[in-house]
């Protein structure tokens, strides 16, 4: 498997449950239809929007190489925490069982935007709801893998990660801060989170890797002139699929805690690397999480 291949490898996942969040745009989408068609036993897909869930089926039906027999469109809002934590309730009373996560939604906003929980919506949706949702269902992951069919946890991050900065004073925006800014600060995290999860899933036969889909033609950020840009120069989306399936699919990937451009290893921001970092960042998610209603992690 690799960006550069231009077709892309047949794998069965047929005893599988996955999850993919981010999956009614841009590299979700193309990466819902390919794994879909793999047959997975269940593809779980958390939408925001019901109707662009679906379009996407009907994208997925009438592609070459979809199957819709395998979906199923769940509601879940990353910009509402109660949303994320309802929708694993449900998932853990209703399926049980999960074998690949991909966190993969993201956003890019042009100005200071607030949840509805009072959280900077790009330090929520591209990080803060991933921590929840991903916390809530390692329990089901541990009871799913096994040494000869280990459990992955994909995080989606961007290349914009080498200009992020962890500070505490300012973890998301309570300073005045730049859009741009809060979006790198915000995939540094996603790499950050993954690296601190790995090293805590050591001997649970699960692996976390982070990696950078690569420069996307996606529907992420504000509509004008960067969004022009990008549709202008960027790779489709299939590209940016198969980059984000392969820390999961490819047979030769073994071990977690590495983060991937263009299906290659590489070495991220030095903050994704510090281990002290990392657990004082998990305990402030934690603590986050805890004051705004100590309920979301139990």
């Amino acid at each position: 498997m690799g960006s550069s291949q231009s077709t892309i490898n047949s794998f069965d996942l047929s005893n599988k449950v996955i999850i993919i969040t981010g999956s009614t745009d841009g590299i979700g989408k193309s990466l819902a239809r390919i794994i879909s068609s793999y047959n997975p036993k269940r593809l779980i897909l958390p939408v925001r929007n019901r109707k662009k869930g679906e379009l996407l089926l009907e994208y997925i039906k009438t592609s070459k190489d979809g199957n819709v027999e395998c979906i199923e469109l769940w509601d879940m809002d990353l910009a509402d925490l109660h949303s994320v934590k309802n929708f694993v309730d449900k998932f853990i009373k209703e399926v049980g069982e999960l074998h690949y996560l991909w966190n993969n939604a993201g956003t890019f906003c042009s100005g200071l935007m607030k949840t509805k929980d009072n959280f900077e919506q790009q330090f929520q949706v591209n990080h803060l709801s991933h921590f929840l949702m991903t916390s809530l269902l390692i329990s089901t992951l541990k009871n799913s893998a096994t040494p000869e069919s280990p459990c992955k946890i994909i995080h989606s991050s961007s290349n914009s990660q080498r200009i992020g900065k962890i500070d505490f004073e300012n973890l998301y925006g309570e300073k005045s801060c730049g859009f741009f800014e809060l979006y790198s600060n915000a995939k540094l995290m996603n790499i950050i989170y993954s690296n601190e999860l790995d090293r805590r899933l050591k001997g649970s036969n699960i692996t976390s890797t982070a990696c950078h889909p690569g420069f996307i033609s996606t529907n992420i950020g504000p509509a004008g002139f960067i969004r022009n840009f990008i549709m202008m120069f960027a790779r489709s989306p299939d590209i940016g699929a198969i980059n984000v399936m392969y820390p999961a699919l490819d047979p030769n990937i073994d071990e977690g805690g590495k983060y991937f451009e263009d299906c290659k290893e590489v070495k991220p921001n030095d903050q994704a690397l510090d281990e002290e970092l990392a657990i004082k960042f998990w305990d402030k998610c934690e603590e986050l999480l805890n004051n705004y209603d100590s309920t979301l992690l139990k």
